[in-house]
């Protein structure tokens, strides 16, 4: 498996949109190779987003049963990589692993939700984001080559 890590936490700011689609996006590509998780830096008591909901239907992806957490909410925060979305997030993630080897890295990406219009303008921008995390994390984690 090579540059793949054994696990994989994406952070945003609420965990609502981007790191629940990052997620199940890097399941979906990769299966059980890698464990995978996703957290934010505060709730605001949501759940996920509509539009992220409806964006990954689309491809064939659920997160409508997606629990939004933080960081302190995680059982357990040894992980090889934390992918962070949002500058605060990037923050959070390097107060909570100064003393333990833990990679990040930050990937800026728009926050979709931010898009003003109607409805398929909106859920354009989360189509957007989708596909943006699917091909960065396609590049960045390629899956191994399987052998018949």
């Amino acid at each position: 498996m090579g540059d793949l890590p054994g696990s994989v936490l994406f952070a945003c700011d609420r965990n609502t949109i981007r790191s629940p689609m990052a997620a199940a996006i890097m399941k979906h590509l990769l299966g059980h190779r890698i464990y995978v998780d996703s957290a934010g830096v505060q709730l605001n008591g949501e759940a996920p987003d509509g539009f992220a909901v409806a964006a990954m239907q689309e491809i064939g992806l659920d997160i409508a049963h997606h629990l939004p957490r933080t960081f302190e909410d995680l059982p357990d925060m040894s992980v090889d990589l934390i992918v962070t979305f949002t500058p605060q997030a990037q923050h959070r993630a390097v107060e909570l692993t100064r003393t333990q080897a833990c990679a990040i890295e930050y990937w800026p990406t728009p926050h979709p939700a931010d898009v003003a219009g109607s409805r398929e303008i909106r859920l354009q921008a989360y189509r957007d984001v989708r596909d943006l995390l699917f091909e960065r994390i396609r590049t960045r984690f390629p899956a191994p080559e399987r052998h018949a």
